[in-house]
């Protein structure tokens, strides 16, 4: 995000000279700024040079890339994984890589607008069900099923997809997974989970939504992630079954014709996941449970996302405009905080309501999260004093 003129990733940056808090860097594990992870990336520097020299299937494959393949497998439990090298391109790809025209995807309305992109590459058929509306989406699924009945032959031909983020990035909500995978079995649709908000967040071990739910990941056809977030590197992931993986490097447009990613940053992730344990994963749940809580003591502003999402939006109960939300956030540099309004693009699908995104990490502790909380309704109650008299 950029705050103010300075982009910061850290818990604690500067912005325009001033030591700020920072509570809009998606850096929920702390891995960037390692000490270890950049020894790492200095020393592939070292070995390899700075970029991969063209695509995967030409000369662009390096040891590290199928060590950091075989890694994300195990580590998912899945048969095999494949690496992208920027996040957005990696589920913008894999959807028109097996959905094409004539295809019908189901997708959740909040998705991010990577996924959007990529039904739109796909140009496939797409039903927006409400967000998180069970209910909404099995009206879809019998009107689409009513249809098949009439016309079978198309129906045997034609290829069903359910599209949704674990962690949705756009709302903090959790999706529910079960529940889509009792619609699979009745309906017989392919799901692509894309979990780039929630792998290294939910779950014991930082699995994801499927771990997070106990339920086998073989119900899931095809798991989508970013290596952007709770990695700290750069780069994207699918893995899932052999069958599945494997026609993406064939057909995975931004795998196919993309320069690799960059070995630094493939020793990087790997560096990063040497650090992946469950008192990391509980400490980051814990954290957001406290700042929701608190967050909710606040009765000038609405706080929307699940208790153990990293990602909270923050709206104010009268006039939440984006230009007061802008506001609040430079009175928060003001005070040493680092807040960011969620921004979209114009092309978004679906309008967005105006919102602080607040995001939580491990480098937190109780006291910056309670104290940051407290000074976030104290700039609200500023902020609409100074309207208020503004306007008399």
């Amino acid at each position: 995000e950029l705050l103010g003129t300075t982009v910061i990733t850290l818990s604690i940056g500067t912005i325009d000279g001033k030591e700020c808090l920072n509570l809009a860097t998606m850096n929920f594990l702390g891995m960037i700024g390692k000490s270890e992870i950049e020894e790492a990336a200095i020393e592939s520097v070292q070995k390899y040079g700075v970029g991969s020299c063209g695509p995967r299937g030409f000369y662009g494959t390096i040891d590290v890339h199928l060590v950091l393949e075989e890694k994300l497998a195990n580590y998912m439990e899945c048969e095999e994984a494949i690496i992208y090298s920027y996040g957005f391109a990696t589920v913008a790809s894999a959807i028109p890589a097996y959905s094409k025209r004539g295809d019908i995807i189901f997708c959740d309305r909040e998705v991010c607008y990577a996924i959007q992109k990529g039904i739109l590459a796909s140009r496939s058929t797409v039903f927006y069900y409400n967000h998180n509306d069970m209910d909404h989406l099995v009206e879809l699924l019998e009107a689409q099923a009513k249809k098949d009945k009439k016309n079978p032959k198309k129906a045997r031909v034609t290829n069903r997809f359910l599209v949704t983020e674990g962690l949705f990035v756009n709302t903090g909500q959790i999706s529910n997974l079960p529940k889509i995978i009792e619609l699979k079995q009745k309906y017989k649709f392919r799901i692509f989970l894309d979990e780039s908000y929630s792998f290294g967040v939910l779950g014991e071990n930082g699995r994801g939504l499927t771990e997070f739910y106990n339920v086998d990941r073989r119900n899931v056809d095809m798991i989508i992630g970013s290596m952007e977030f709770s990695l700290g590197s750069v780069g994207g992931f699918a893995c899932g079954s052999s069958f599945v993986i494997r026609h993406q490097r064939l057909a995975g447009q931004g795998y196919v014709f993309s320069a690799s990613l960059p070995p630094l940053h493939a020793s990087m992730v790997l560096k990063a996941m040497d650090y992946f344990d469950k008192d990391l994963f509980a400490k980051l749940i814990d954290n957001c449970k406290i700042a929701h809580k608190a967050l909710e003591s606040i009765d000038t502003i609405t706080v929307a996302g699940d208790p153990m999402s990293p990602l909270k939006h923050i709206r104010l109960i009268d006039n939440n405009s984006e230009g007061a939300l802008r506001e609040i956030c430079a009175l928060g540099r003001e005070n040493n905080l680092a807040l960011t309004v969620a921004t979209y693009t114009s092309t978004e699908m679906f309008a967005k309501e105006p919102s602080i995104r607040l995001t939580i990490n491990t480098d937190l502790t109780e006291d910056d999260i309670t104290s940051s909380v407290q000074k976030i309704g104290d700039l609200v109650h500023q902020y609409n004093s100074r309207d208020i008299s503004g306007g008399s």
